[in-house]
Formats: structure tokens, C-alpha cells, sequence
């Protein structure tokens, strides 16, 4: 299959659409645009390759993949933050298209009289209990025993950024192998959340800055060059 390539952000992809009366319709889904004629604009970065034949299918699935804003899934485990509370629920901002909502009694051990202390601003760890199109993203901090399993509000301390959904499922997968090369760096708590966001917490606030940077460079940097960057900065 002849493939193509091309780089985002910037001018028009080198991709020919089909066109004329036989032609598919396109649409354009979040992270690029489509002007005539039917040209797709990109609009976050990313390095691709587009297939010529199935050009706006590859082109669309790979920004979706690589960068876009999150579609919450039932069973995901997030980084949220506290927009706001109304009666007995907390607004979270999941980083999706609109904000989920948190029960003060999803949480482990907490009844009517027995309220978690979360406050607006605060950063949630938990799981979407509830996520299709039709419905309110609803999530949980406790699992189906009722445990909190590591889920709950993240300390005040540390460093929350945000990285791609191609990075962050390469750092969630078993035995990843940049996670095993920093641990070998410096001792840190690392949250990782499926939409995207993670928090970082070391010693110091230079070592929080550096494991930060390493995390955000692994996009882009091949494993080589990220042994080569670690094995610098554990000689100095």
C-alpha cells in the first residue's frame, strides 16, 4: 500500500481527497478541519502517515489517537479536578467535552454525616462508573468492593501536566520500560491518568521538574536517546 507523509501543525497536509459526485462524504472530527476543497487543516501536532487510499480515514483516526481531547470510557481511571459543587455533587473537569459528575458517597467510608473534605481545586484520582453519549460522565473513587484502591484526592503537592493518549497508554502498559529507566533516577509518586494528565512527585522540586521533562520528551525522543538523557543527568 503506497503511503504518504506529512507533519502537523501547519500548512495542508499533502493528502487528495476524493471528490465528484461519486465521492464518500467527509466530516471532520475534533482536531482538524475540513475547507474546501474538503482539504483537511490540522490544527494540534503530531508526526503521521497518511494511507492515499483511505487518505481523511487515517488522517482523522491517527489525530484521535495521538492527541485529542478525551472521550470518557466506563471503567477508565482519570486525573480530574474539582470545577465546582452543587448539592450532594462535585463538577470534575475530566478534560472531555463536558464535565463529570462525583457523589460525595463514592468515596470510601463516607456517609450523610461522615462527608469527605474535597474542596474546589482539588485534584481527583477515580473511575468512570457511568460514560456514554446519552448520559452525564459520573465517577467513582471506590471500586466494587467499596475500596478506595488508590483513588481519592491527590495530595497538594507535586506537578500536573498533560501529554498525549498515544503517550499516556505507553506508559500504562505492564513493565513500561520508561517508567523502570526513572525509578532507577530518583524515587517519585506518579499518578497516571487515562485522559491524558498525570502527576509527578519527587523529592525535590528540581527533581519533580526533570522527571517532568523526561516524561514529556519520551514523545518524541527514540529509546535510545532517552537512555542516553537519563544516563547523563545519573552522572551528574
Amino acid at each position: 500500500m503506497t503511503r504518504g507523509t506529512g507533519s502537523l501543525p501547519g500548512p495542508r497536509a499533502p493528502v487528495n481527497l476524493p471528490t465528484g459526485s461519486g465521492a464518500a462524504p467527509h466530516s471532520a472530527r475534533p482536531g482538524g478541519r475540513c475547507c474546501p476543497p474538503l482539504r483537511p487543516l490540522p490544527s494540534k501536532g503530531a508526526p503521521l502517515r497518511v494511507c492515499k487510499r483511505t487518505c481523511f480515514s487515517c488522517l482523522t483516526s491517527l489525530i484521535q489517537q495521538l492527541l485529542l481531547q478525551y472521550v470518557p470510557v466506563k471503567g477508565d481511571h482519570v486525573i480530574g479536578i474539582v470545577t465546582a459543587k452543587a448539592g450532594d455533587l462535585f463538577k470534575v473537569d475530566v478534560g472531555g467535552s463536558e464535565q463529570a459528575s462525583l457523589s460525595y458517597l463514592a468515596f470510601e467510608g463516607a456517609t450523610k454525616r461522615n462527608r469527605p473534605n474535597v474542596q474546589v481545586g482539588d485534584l481527583i484520582y477515580g473511575q468512570f462508573l457511568v460514560a456514554n453519549k446519552d448520559m452525564e460522565p459520573e465517577m467513582v473513587c471506590i471500586d466494587s468492593s467499596g475500596r478506595a484502591s488508590g483513588m481519592g484526592v491527590i495530595g497538594q503537592d507535586g506537578f500536573l501536566f498533560k501529554v498525549s493518549l498515544g503517550l499516556i497508554r505507553k506508559l500504562l502498559a505492564p513493565k513500561c520500560e520508561i517508567i523502570q529507566e526513572l525509578s532507577q533516577l530518583y524515587p517519585f509518586e506518579l499518578v497516571l491518568g487515562m485522559n491524558g494528565r498525570i502527576w509527578v512527585k519527587a523529592k525535590t522540586v528540581q527533581q519533580t521538574l526533570i522527571i517532568v521533562n523526561i516524561l514529556e520528551a519520551c514523545e518524541y525522543m527514540t529509546a535510545e536517546q532517552r537512555k542516553q538523557a537519563l544516563a547523563k543527568l545519573s552522572g551528574n
